[in-house]
């Protein structure tokens, strides 16, 4: 097994000292400082360690990530199928069976057993910062994950419960089609119900609707969506009933989880999950949408394996070339990174 010490790291707090992992949401109630994964398909890691401290993310290193070559990269779905899957998507939304439903790939490379994500993350910190950017190092668990990803799915503070969908992706503000507004908002009603299956009555707001934000070589249309919990729920109650993020699902849940089923070729696995911390001391914490995301695969024959998930939302108003451009727009630049080495870092 690689020689890897557990850690997670979430912009510039880093937890070492592993104490214990489990797969039940309710210890996020007890105490102490936890890492989470959660995969897309429900397996979830909970890990708390003893020792969190303030550490900025260290300048890569050169040489300490050895990426996979550029054209290293296979997806699991091509050109060809991708726009295929669209077309069957807008058949279904034609049907009545459903408002909206993502469509995702994951790309897959080779990389070197030594691999450590913690080292892609600092090369990640300087090509493509995020704000929800972290690391978890489980080796012995199955769990190395290294994300840049700029979607909150939840963020805690005592009774209040925030998330932040992502509907709508361009390179510029002006690239963003009417469609991205609508399916932006398709999701924040969506969101808005989730957590009102979890939130007293009356207390979900939507504080901010279709902002754009900037990302690195992109725009985002961000909502903010709030409530406050209401007496008995906690973590497990609240995973429930917002999870998978309904960003990266579609609308209504149930028949786009099923359209999505039929339509991958792959897991999903931490791309579309949840990933962050919780300290449940405090009483707070902070779960990404594991978008713009890398996991090793370690479990496969041959060699371990990056991969990478890149997906897009599709509507009526979809052109499935389209999508397939927004779900390269979205993977290009990561890839890049991943692939270079340091000293290429500033062309990016």
């Amino acid at each position: 097994m690689l020689d890897l010490a557990p850690l997670a790291r979430f912009g510039d707090r880093v937890a070492t000292g592993l104490l214990d992992v489990t797969d039940d949401p309710a210890a996020l109630d007890s105490t102490g400082f936890w890492a989470v994964a959660a995969d897309f398909e429900g397996r979830l890691t909970c890990a708390r360690f003893a020792d969190v401290h303030e550490r900025p993310v260290p300048a890569p290193a050169p040489g300490a990530w050895r990426g996979p070559a550029a054209g290293d990269w296979t997806s699991s779905l091509d050109r060809a199928g991708y726009t295929a899957g669209v077309r069957r998507i807008r058949e279904h939304i034609a049907a009545g069976e459903v408002y909206q439903a993502n469509l995702c790939r994951v790309l897959s490379a080779p990389v070197d057993p030594g691999a450590d994500v913690d080292a892609l993350t600092a090369l990640l910190a300087r090509g493509n910062p995020a704000p929800y950017a972290g690391t978890i190092r489980l080796p012995e668990h199955g769990v190395e994950i290294a994300t840049a990803s700029p979607e909150l799915f939840l963020r805690r503070e005592g009774r209040t419960i925030e998330s932040g969908p992502i509907k709508g992706t361009g390179r510029t503000e002006a690239d963003l089609l009417e469609k991205d507004y609508a399916e932006n908002v398709m999701i924040v009603d969506l969101v808005r119900n989730d957590l009102g299956r979890v939130c007293a009555t009356g207390s979900v707001t939507v504080p901010e609707l279709c902002v754009v934000e900037k990302h690195p070589g992109l725009v985002h249309l961000v909502s903010t969506v709030r409530g406050e919990l209401r007496d008995g729920a906690g973590w497990p109650e609240t995973l429930a009933a917002a999870f998978p993020p309904g960003s990266v699902t579609g609308a209504p849940k149930p028949s786009a989880l099923r359209i999505i089923d039929a339509l991958e070729t792959a897991p999903r696995g931490p791309y579309c999950g949840g990933i962050g911390w919780v300290d449940a001391d405090r009483g707070v914490g902070e779960l990404a949408v594991g978008i713009r995301t890398f996991w090793i695969d370690r479990a496969v024959g041959g060699g371990p394996l990056l991969r990478f998930g890149t997906g897009a939302g599709i509507t009526w108003g979809s052109d499935p070339e389209g999508e397939w451009r927004e779900t390269e727009l979205k993977a290009s630049r990561l890839l890049a990174v991943a692939s270079g080495a340091y000293e290429a870092m500033e062309r990016y």
